[in-house]
């Protein structure tokens, strides 16, 4: 079997974004700034293991995944821009360039995160390649995941940690709703459109929760040891903020251990997967590269 392509499927995702955002009748005034945060030079981890999940499967599935892919890059995009108001975060820059309430205006960047939210569900519900039961599924899963259940709860609580003394477990717990679920929403995604076993369904989303664990952990290393030119933001950003960390509560080489560990679960994890299945879901290993430890030195890395 193939090997999965992670630039060809990148490509493919970026063509079809483009194309979605050419044919849409959205006034100019809102297109840009949403266009403004969605083509500002992501890696696009997230629809991207949605397209290689399927890929691994049945390479003829990644243009049924597709829609729910972009879908994913809204909603996340839309997070991002919302993260990074004086509300919030208060940053200046992401990705190197200046976030969109400061390219625009503050109340334009609100308006741009709702209209990239809100349009989220209409690309799937719009999308005619999938059963009707596949697009309810996958709605609903994606509400669960970003909204009051899941990544939105998550940030709720990481801005009422602010200045807290938190345990390891309930760090894992905001960062399991914060940063996970959207990385767990893609498996699931991929598991609705595969129609998979259950069993097999369980050993994927175990890969990503330990996947989203290892992102956290790189990501807040990346706080400390990255610097602003590769994070594209300025650095300790967190501790500013007094944000509960791994590096805060572990120290930075106990944060490298727990890092390590969670990429050598995710592993384990999917060589269960790829023996259960008999299909090569250790493929999906690539996504870890990105969160080894040589990354957080030598590869210019943006969330």
């Amino acid at each position: 079997m193939k090997k999965v392509n992670l630039s060809e499927l990148q490509a493919e995702f970026e063509s079809s974004l483009d194309k979605l955002v050419l044919h849409s009748d959205i006034s100019t005034e809102m297109l840009k700034p949403m266009i403004y945060s969605l083509k500002s030079g992501g890696k696009r981890l997230r629809p991207l293991m949605l397209l290689a999940t399927l890929a691994v499967y049945d390479r003829n599935l990644v243009s049924y995944g597709m829609s729910t892919a972009i879908a994913l890059e809204f909603i996340h995009t839309y997070s991002l821009i919302h993260d990074d108001l004086p509300a919030m975060d208060n940053d200046d820059y992401r990705r190197g360039n200046p976030t969109n309430h400061i390219q625009f205006n503050e109340a334009t960047a609100i308006l741009a995160g709702d209209a990239l939210l809100t349009d989220a569900f209409a690309i799937i519900a719009d999308d005619e390649k999938l059963k009707a039961k596949q697009k309810v599924d996958l709605i609903s899963q994606l509400s669960l995941d970003a909204g009051s259940r899941g990544m939105v709860a998550g940030q709720l609580k990481d801005v009422m940690a602010n200045s807290e003394i938190l345990t390891i477990e309930e760090l894992e717990e905001i960062h399991a709703l914060k940063t996970g679920c959207l990385f767990n929403y893609p498996l699931k995604a991929a598991a609705i459109i595969m129609n998979m076993d259950p069993k097999a369904e369980k050993l994927l989303i175990k890969f990503g929760k330990s996947f989203g664990i290892a992102f956290q952990i790189h990501n807040d290393l990346k706080d400390i040891i990255g610097t602003p030119s590769e994070r594209g933001k300025k650095n300790q950003s967190d501790l500013e903020l007094n944000k509960a960390t791994y590096p805060a509560l572990l120290g930075q080489e106990g944060a490298i251990d727990a890092l390590n560990e969670e990429i050598k679960k995710a592993k384990i994890i999917l060589k269960r997967l790829a023996k259960l299945t008999e299909n090569p879901f250790d493929q999906l290993e690539v996504f870890l590269k990105f969160l080894e430890l040589n990354a957080l030195k030598v590869e210019k890395y943006y969330e």
